[in-house]
């Protein structure tokens, strides 16, 4: 007998301790999506990628500056045999002895004209550094819109939870009734029956609905990269009073996926332009400086030049037209893909605009539906209460009412949901809480 309490009362205690070791978050949907932003892994890349591009601009960029390269040499010759007419018409005259060499040279390139390829090459990295940046923007909403999803999800099982707890309580309230008269007479054992079943159904639905606040709970925390524990409380009144903020009344789509495929364009564009400046060749303005000093021999200094050189390859003319087309091609590609990215973004807009216009009416019909099912049982059970009605018809109109509440807690969500939906299609979604996606 210790032995069972002493077990109980450890199980108790781990039970508070694991209670305990929860941690309860008050939350609003501007809240996630501040902190989806700023510690998902996938924001984290996108801003990487962003800064990868602009180090990939600047690096471009860099080429256009003078290439200067300093270069010096000592060498240590041992037994060297040299002969030199320099300076001396007696070709029997001693071998000069020669140790050491120095030698030092300075160069300097500064590039003037490559048919505007450096041009074109800094363009098009800076557009696709932009389009870049667009793309993380969009990342960025998309995980705005994964978080409202959740959001959405996380509410609903909550609300499911609070009714299938309220429902649970009355069933089991009634199922204790119906005991009662069981063993008073008063009622067939077969209604008492019907009645614990659906009590049992109640309890199913209720253990469903809480292992779905769990799992969404932890695909929300793992995707907000909070404490694995953490319990996430809807903040409701707030994401009301956002909604109501920012109504939206006309939607104009300026998606943040389009500019990036906009500026990609952009880069293919000059992409064509570097192909095509294989044509030309390229000059640069050259010059150096050289100091050698090889030991009895020669001494130089001062000696300078400056000059221009020039590189063509002939066989470009007949290659760099394949390079050409190939540029083309790709910018036909981004055409395409702008134009059925354009089209879809419409049907999107439009279909989410649909959706959300269909959620508040259907929130109309549920508010009704809720008010005629709380007057149906009412009366089903004032009849019953006086023989006029059987239990079928009791648990019926019960089941009727539970249903009608599930609706609208749904149907609230759904507006929330399909608002912001709304928001994402027409590229707002972050805006509407005014954060920056940048």
């Amino acid at each position: 007998m210790k032995i069972k309490n002493s077990l109980y009362l450890a199980l108790l205690l781990l039970g508070f301790a694991t209670v305990q070791a929860q941690e309860k978050k008050k939350m609003s949907l501007k809240d996630a999506i501040e902190l989806v932003i700023s510690n998902s892994n996938e924001a984290t890349l996108a801003n990487t990628k962003v800064a990868t591009s602009k180090l990939e601009l600047e690096t471009m960029k860099n080429n256009q500056y003078p290439s200067v390269k300093i270069s010096g040499q000592y060498s240590r010759l041992t037994s060297a045999n040299v002969n030199s007419n320099i300076g001396s018409s007696n070709s029997s005259s001693a071998p000069l002895e020669v140790s050491q060499l120095l030698l030092g040279q300075a160069n300097v390139s500064m590039p003037i004209f490559s048919g505007f390829k450096l041009q074109n090459s800094i363009a098009a990295s800076e557009s696709l550094y932009k389009a870049q940046t667009f793309s993380a923007s969009h990342t960025k909403e998309e995980l705005a819109q994964e978080v409202v999803e959740l959001f959405a999800d996380l509410y609903k099982s909550q609300e499911m939870v609070k009714l299938f707890e309220e429902n649970l309580k009355s069933a089991q309230q009634r199922s204790k009734d119906f005991t009662a008269m069981v063993d008073n007479g008063l009622l067939a054992r077969n209604d008492l029956l019907k009645s614990q079943l659906q009590e049992s159904n109640i309890q199913l639905s209720l253990d469903n609905a809480n292992k779905n606040v769990s799992v969404v709970n932890y695909q929300l925390v793992t995707l907000l990269k909070l404490k694995e524990n953490t319990i996430i409380a809807i903040d409701i009144e707030t994401v009301k009073s956002d909604m109501a903020k920012n109504q939206l009344l006309t939607v104009e789509a300026k998606r943040n996926d389009l500019e990036a495929l906009n500026f990609q364009e952009k880069a293919s564009e000059s992409g064509i332009k570097i192909a095509k400046s294989g044509y030309y060749p390229s000059l640069a303005l050259i010059g150096g400086y050289i100091a050698l000093d090889l030991k009895n021999v020669i001494s130089v200094t001062n000696a300078m030049n400056f000059g221009i050189g020039v590189n063509y390859d002939l066989a470009s003319i007949f290659k760099n037209g394949k390079e050409v087309k190939l540029a083309k091609s790709r910018t036909e590609q981004t055409k395409q893909a702008i134009a059925i990215l354009s089209d879809k973004i419409k049907e999107e807009t439009h279909l989410a605009q649909e959706n959300y216009n269909l959620s508040l009416k259907q929130n109309k019909v549920y508010t009704l539906a809720v008010e005629q099912s709380d007057e149906n049982y009412r009366i089903v059970k004032d009849k019953y209460d006086n023989s006029l009605s059987n239990t079928n018809d009791l648990l019926e109109a019960d089941v009727q009412q539970l249903q009608s509440k599930i609706n609208l807690a749904l149907s609230q969500a759904d507006i929330a949901l399909k608002y912001y939906q709304l928001q994402f299609a027409s590229g707002k979604l972050i805006n509407s809480f005014n954060l920056s996606s940048k």
